[in-house]
């Protein structure tokens, strides 16, 4: 019972943290949009680079592909290395962009991997230890990248939390030497979390060096599809929106809204906001339908067309 009480108390402790960074961050975005011309807007997306255009869907498919390998990954982990990559590339492509589209993404990835990877002989228990794992990955590679960007450029936080950018490094050195501590605790590979059939092995020091990696390339591909359809004269730097984008990430998945909408996009504005409100705008549209949009369509088509071939081989073995 106390367990219970417990556990409840800190899932309406989450729903209250959400909400309140989802109303902070609608307030933001709000004041951000006073006196935008929707005009300017369209016509700032219209200006864009055929090449920028090119570059950032590159940058998209790159940031994709190595999401495939938290999947890969956590499959090794669990001792389900048999399974070819295609069947980890499936089962993440299919699960990331309609969980993170519809903003639940704990229960929308884990039914999504289960319908994936139950054919292949794993269980209710074993989709639990690979979404942990994959988040794992994830909060790894962006806490650590969002930590060494802002070591390099405490100035561009400052606009979000607004905390002197002495305070902000000293805090991102803080989270560097957490990780540097949980790699040591991790390194012998014995340590595990939860008990019972549902505990999960976490992975060795070496391993976590290769989630920090995969973490850190998926992150840093993502930061600069948007990076690359930024004009010049916007005269925004690459550290600045690499740490921008990362806490806009990190904001818009604790806000529990679909695809951190709204969040997100206050984190942005508020982070690189100049005096090309228009242009930003402009470019955040862009990079939503090229990162979000378009990936969620990909996967709702491709997963609707797994299922579909399942029940015509189910049929005609029946």
């Amino acid at each position: 019972m106390q367990l219970l009480r417990h556990r409840l108390t800190l899932r309406l402790a989450g729903l209250l943290v959400s909400l309140v960074i989802a109303v902070i961050a609608f307030l933001a975005l709000s004041k951000a949009l006073k006196g935008v011309d929707p005009d300017k807007v369209l016509a700032a997306m219209r200006l864009v680079e055929p090449h920028a255009i090119a570059l950032s869907l590159a940058f998209v498919a790159i940031s994709y592909g190595s999401l495939t390998l938290y999947d890969w990954l956590a499959l090794k982990m669990i001792g389900r290395g048999d399974l070819p990559y295609r069947v980890a590339a499936l089962g993440n492509f299919v699960s990331y962009p309609i969980a993170h589209g519809t903003g639940a993404i704990l229960l929308v990835s884990s039914a999504l991997r289960y319908r994936i990877y139950a054919p292949h002989g794993i269980g209710v228990g074993d989709v639990t230890r690979i979404c942990f794992l994959t988040g794992l990955t994830f909060w790894l590679g962006n806490l650590t990248a969002l930590a060494l960007s802002t070591i390099h450029a405490p100035d561009a936080i400052s606009k979000i939390d607004q905390l002197a950018p002495e305070i902000n490094r000293a805090i991102a050195i803080a989270i560097v030497l957490a990780i540097i501590g949980y790699v040591l605790w991790t390194w012998n590979g014995s340590r595990s979390i939860g008990g019972g059939k549902w505990s999960v092995p976490v992975p060795s020091g070496r391993n976590v060096f290769l989630q920090i990696g995969i973490g850190l390339v998926d992150l840093g591909a993502a930061a600069l599809s948007m990076y690359v359809l930024m004009p010049e004269t916007m005269n925004v730097s690459v550290e600045q929106v690499v740490v921008v984008f990362i806490a806009a990430t990190l904001l818009g998945f604790a806000s529990h809204t679909p695809a951190g909408i709204g969040v997100f996009d206050a984190t942005i504005l508020v982070g690189l906001g100049t005096e090309h409100t228009e242009q930003l705008l402009a470019v955040l549209l862009l990079f939503r339908l090229f990162y979000h949009l378009i990936p969620f369509v990909l996967s709702l088509a491709l997963f609707g067309g797994v299922e579909a071939y399942r029940n015509v081989m189910r049929k005609r073995l029946a």
